[in-house]
């Protein structure tokens, strides 16, 4: 697979993981502290992607760089709000785990991007 082919998948997966966020983030509470916690998931999950697709229209290999480390801190503030919702017991390990380990995968491939 060329780079152009992996970005466009990557943008794909990025964009899909998204929706799976924001659909998670529907089953939250709807309390003061639930609606902090819904907004804060949605805005670092989602933020995954767009970055990722920013980083792919990137005017320098230092804006490209800088681009996916936001990928990097976004996936890892993502799944921190995971725990929390686990901890908090809004919704069990179960049922957050799918997205979960997506998450640290999507984590995990920006790492590796970022070392190039």
């Amino acid at each position: 697979m060329d780079n152009k082919e992996f970005a466009k998948k990557l943008e794909k997966r990025t964009r899909k993981f998204a929706v799976r966020i924001i659909r998670l983030s529907t089953r939250l509470p709807n309390t003061p502290e639930g609606r902090v916690i819904r907004n804060q998931i949605t805005k670092s999950g989602t933020s995954i992607g767009a970055n990722y697709r920013e980083a792919n229209r990137a005017r320098s290999r230092a804006d490209f760089k800088n681009k996916i480390h936001i990928c990097e801190s976004e996936a890892s503030e993502t799944q921190y709000w995971l725990k929390v919702i686990v901890d908090v017991e809004w919704l069990s390990w179960d049922e957050v785990r799918p997205e979960y380990e997506e998450c640290g995968e999507l984590l995990a491939i920006f790492t590796s991007i970022g070392k190039r």
